[in-house]
């Protein structure tokens, strides 16, 4: 059962860097809209940089981490298939279903700005970026805790958490909005 400790340990490995990727790749969503605002040269200048950027961090650090973290996933599940009977891990194969979601819709945002498409504003991209936290949280306690009971406090527990990012993100709106 030891290369069960490997394979955890590289699934865990990979999940760390797939959201490392999702957090960042938003945050760099946010730049390249922002910058499509500003004056030439400044905007053709940046948004050719942050291109390069999103590139490079979509297909070589969040593409292929979500790619591995699911196959180490899969391997776990084949030397570990008890826990497909367990209620827990189907409330989290949900979550990660939801995740794979974002991701997607991650990427479809990606191809619209690589066209120079904006179809969201900056505000709308700093709230997209809560979701990926909001997945995590939820995974987290849900793997740690691997109690329906439990879980329906941490239900709860993200439901608060979501209202304090909300009110985060307003209180920091009118912040950036007075600096202007």
């Amino acid at each position: 059962m030891e290369i069960y400790n490997y394979i955890k340990s590289l699934h865990l490995i990979f999940v760390i860097t797939w959201f490392a990727g999702l957090f960042y790749i938003v945050r760099l969503f946010v730049y390249q809209i922002e910058a499509n605002e500003k004056p030439s040269p400044e905007k053709e200048i940046l948004l050719k940089q942050y291109k390069i950027m999103t590139y490079r961090l979509w297909f070589i650090i969040a593409w292929p981490s979500a790619v591995l973290a699911t196959i180490f996933a899969v391997w776990l599940l084949t030397l570990m298939p008890v826990w497909l009977q367990m209620p827990w891990m189907h409330v989290k194969l949900g979550f990660v279903f939801i995740l794979f979601l974002y991701h997607l819709k991650c990427h479809q945002i990606y191809n619209q700005l690589q066209k120079g498409e904006f179809k969201y504003s900056s505000n709308f991209m700093r709230l997209w970026n809560e979701g990926a936290t909001l997945i995590l949280f939820a995974v987290v306690f849900l793997v740690i805790l691997k109690n329906a009971f439990n879980w329906i406090y941490g239900v709860i527990g993200i439901f608060l958490f979501s209202i304090l990012i909300m009110l985060g993100f307003k209180f920091y709106k009118r912040i950036r909005e007075k600096n202007k």
